[in-house]
């Protein structure tokens, strides 16, 4: 077919472009198999010569060019500019009149030695599937919600022209939707549900590569934020937002070694950094509790019992200040939130009930904005249930096994059995890996079944800093576990 009516020739096309930069300055450029290796001195400083490169490419014909960058944070689709703008890119048009092999002749010479494995494409690392899905199943597949069960029409319709025929098609579709629904590729994650409520603040790249392009360039090229930057904005703003009064957060499983204190740490000091500090963690044990031996050490060792033995010396609750809870309270500067420990001392008689509870909660909910509680392992003792009835959003936590896993359930079953099936809905579930190998199956199993009880169930990766039992330094967290952790805590608040 001749190109007589100003269409392109059928095998006019783009070249295929990959490129991959990595930890430690080095990567390359792929240009349908012709390979570039790019050496430097990091990441930031190979990412800008890969994108200044393409920008040429895309210069001397004039066009803006498709290409997959890997980078640690996976596989991006891109189209960058000539003018060394970077976009985000589906599957773009090629322009008419543009030969890959005219491209692929600009400049690219053949590396020394084997070519590099090829980049694997961009739906591989999109959306995760769950470990129940098949591998070959695709990941970006269309989003089917299956409607609830008191309004079956909400499945909805293909045609409008009758009455049955929009009954049937609904009921189709309810049925298109739980086969749907089985397929966990097809669901949408927590991070969509984050991104849609939270978008993403504008601006550009802050950290990885493509930041080190700006700094490079001197702004010249500003390429915005990665899926994964997007997504920590996104919850970094969920966790940021305007409370309409002071929260309370309350962690429990009535079983020990569930990692309460890790999880009330953890969640404290996300909130604290993400809204600078007006933060508590709060040790709610009727005896002793080990959020103290958790936390940073400070210059004094009071707890809980020596504030509520202090109020009235300081005048009572309602003349308490921010001032005098410092002799109390114990600050962990890095990350801006304040610490109070339950009773340490081995020979106390001392013990806090629910009157105790109540009186220190008015005072702290004066001058902290949010209160994560860690609850003891007595579901019966009057404080447990005290903060219970305090909580505006209840964390269950569990490690992946089977005797915390039963503890969490077993805890869940009393608070419905007690009244509060309404704040189990509203729950959220937070899995810790207990080792770096977890067991799929029972992983499985424990999101299908707090998944169906709570809200949400987020999972946090195993990390080495927080084996040894010592203060949690959380700086020295993996950032993987960092950002697990921003997820869990944007999660929780999305609840108050």
């Amino acid at each position: 077919m001749t190109d007589t009516e100003g269409q392109a020739p059928a095998a006019t096309r783009l070249p295929e472009i990959r490129a991959e930069v990595r930890e430690d300055g080095t990567g390359e450029i792929s240009v349908d198999g012709v390979v570039e290796q790019v050496q430097t001195a990091n990441l930031q400083e190979a990412g800008a010569a890969i994108t200044q490169r393409i920008a040429t490419l895309a210069g001397s014909v004039g066009s803006p060019l498709p290409v997959q960058v890997r980078d640690p944070d996976g596989v991006w689709s891109l189209l960058i500019h000539p003018d060394g703008l970077v976009d985000e890119a589906g599957a773009p048009t090629p322009p008419e009149g543009i030969a890959a092999a005219d491209l692929a002749s600009t400049a690219i010479t053949p590396p020394v030695g084997p070519p590099p494995t090829p980049v694997d494409g961009a739906a591989d690392v999109d959306v995760p599937p769950a470990p129940t899905a098949p591998a070959e199943a695709p990941a970006t597949a269309d989003v089917v919600a299956e409607p609830a069960p008191s309004d079956p029409t909400t499945a909805g319709s293909t045609t409008s022209s009758a009455a049955t025929s929009r009954s049937a098609a609904s009921r189709s579709g309810a049925s298109t939707s739980r086969e749907a629904a089985s397929d966990a590729t097809s669901l949408p994650t927590l991070d969509d549900l984050l991104a849609a409520r939270h978008p993403a603040s504008d601006g550009p790249a802050e950290h990885g590569w493509r930041s080190g392009i700006r700094r490079v360039t001197f702004g010249a090229i500003s390429p915005g934020p990665g899926r994964a930057e997007r997504n920590r904005r996104s919850q970094s703003a969920s966790v940021r937002r305007t409370f309409d009064g002071p929260k309370t957060i309350v962690v429990v499983n009535p079983k020990g070694g569930a990692h309460k204190t890790t999880a009330t740490m953890l969640l404290a000091a996300t909130f604290g950094i993400q809204r600078g500090g007006y933060t508590l963690a709060w040790d709610n044990n009727e005896t002793r509790g080990t959020l103290g031996w958790r936390s940073a050490h400070t210059e004094h060792q009071r707890t809980a019992v020596d504030l509520l033995n202090a109020l009235p010396r300081l005048g009572g609750r309602a003349t308490v200040r921010i001032g005098d809870l410092d002799g109390f309270v114990r600050t962990q500067a890095a990350e801006q939130f304040d610490v109070l420990a339950s009773d340490e001392s081995s020979a106390s008689l001392s013990s806090v009930d629910a009157a105790s509870f109540v009186a220190l909660h008015q005072v702290l909910s004066r001058f902290y904005r949010v209160l994560v509680i860690d609850t003891g392992n007595n579901m019966r003792a009057s404080n447990w249930q005290a903060s219970v009835d305090a909580a505006d959003q209840i964390v269950v936590v569990s490690t992946i096994r089977e005797d915390t896993a039963q503890s969490a359930a077993w805890a869940l079953d009393a608070l419905r059995a007690k009244g509060h099936e309404e704040a189990v809905r509203k729950a959220v579930t937070i899995l810790s890996a207990p080792s770096p190998k977890v067991d799929k199956d029972l992983r499985t199993r424990l999101r299908g079944h707090f998944g169906a009880l709570t809200r949400a169930v987020v999972e946090v990766p195993h990390d080495k800093a927080l084996v040894s039992g010592g203060p949690i330094d959380y700086e020295a967290l993996n950032p993987s576990t960092r950002d697990a952790w921003l997820r869990a805590t944007a999660i929780v608040a999305d609840g108050l």
